[in-house]
This record gives C-alpha cells, structure tokens and sequence, in this order.
C-alpha cells in the first residue's frame, strides 16, 4: 500500500523486511531489477541519509529510502483478516 504524505511516499510491507532493489520497484521508482540495480551501484540511493550501494540492503519499517526527488517511508503494513485465515488453515 502506498500513501503520499509531505512529498514522501509511505509504503507499507508485510514482512520484517524488503530488499533495497525490490523496495525501489515496488515503490514504482524504477521499472526494472536492471534500474534499480544501475541506480543503487552509481550512489543514487540513500538509506537513512546515509549512500547505499548494497542492492540486497534489508530495508525495514522506519527506514527513509531517497531515490533522486523521491522519498519513500518504509511503515509496517498489516495482514489481512482474509490472509491470516489462509494461513491458519493450511
């Protein structure tokens, strides 16, 4: 799910965390595993302030992914009622 707040795009995931390639394609700030590999690699993304060049960097909720203009707040997402049943049943 994603919201826009103060220019910031918050993005919610299911699990502990997401991989930094798979946040910026989930995000729609790139199109392809290939983009966000060359735009990880050339220190176009930053994690926390900080450069990132990991494309595997674990990714989880309260971290701030910059890509360029953009600006993604990673927040827990929450599993449906529907999922959760799923699951218990399996």
């Amino acid at each position: 799910m994603k919201v826009k707040v103060n220019g910031a795009e918050s993005v919610r995931i299911e699990g502990e965390f997401i991989k930094l390639d798979s946040l910026l394609k989930y995000a729609s700030i790139v199109s392809t595993g290939g983009e966000a590999k060359y735009r990880i690699i050339n220190g176009e993304v930053f994690v926390n302030k900080e450069v990132c060049t990991s494309r595997g960097k674990k990714i989880r909720p309260g971290d701030i992914v910059r890509c360029n203009d953009n600006i993604i707040l990673v927040k827990q997402g929450v599993r449906s009622k529907e999922s959760t049943e799923k699951r218990s049943f399996s």
